[in-house]
């Protein structure tokens, strides 16, 4: 089992639609399996583990660009407010 630590909370704040990035990336890359068994049996390779490396460190980026671009929001809106 894999677990995320020390996310901080404005990774998970900055939404994209309805998610977070952060959810879009943890659901685009789970674990699924097909319910045809033909194709459950000949093109159901994925397995997270074998991308769990990457899948991490594009989470690492992910939660830095959320978290800058929330700044970077933050201070529109401030800078925004002073006028």
């Amino acid at each position: 089992m894999t677990t995320l630590r020390d996310v901080p909370p404005q990774a998970w704040a900055y939404r994209l639609g309805n998610r977070s990035a952060i959810e879009w990336v943890l659901e685009y890359h789970k674990e699924r399996k097909p319910k045809d068994p033909t194709i459950r049996a000949k093109f159901n390779t994925y397995r997270f583990a074998d991308h769990k490396e990457d899948v991490v460190d594009l989470l690492r980026k992910v939660s830095t660009v959320s978290v800058e671009t929330t700044k970077i929001v933050n201070e529109m809106i401030r800078q925004g407010d002073g006028s």
